[in-house]
């Protein structure tokens, strides 16, 4: 099964998202916006740069 996102709306009202794996294991989960259209549009944006290089921020001591 492949992954999929949720669209939810947390205990203060606001809109969230997540990722889950094809497992059901939740792999990435958002910040709280204050509509549900622009947790939309923060589930767009990462289907959009999911595909970007890694960049490995930890440095290697020498």
């Amino acid at each position: 099964m492949a992954g999929k996102f949720e669209v939810y709306q947390d205990k203060s009202g606001g809109y969230r998202f997540r990722l889950k794996a094809g497992n059901g294991e939740v792999i990435a989960s958002s910040e709280s916006y204050k509509s549900k259209a622009s947790a939309l549009k923060g589930v767009e944006s990462v289907r959009n740069n999911a595909a970007s290089e890694i960049t490995d921020l930890t440095a290697v001591a020498t």
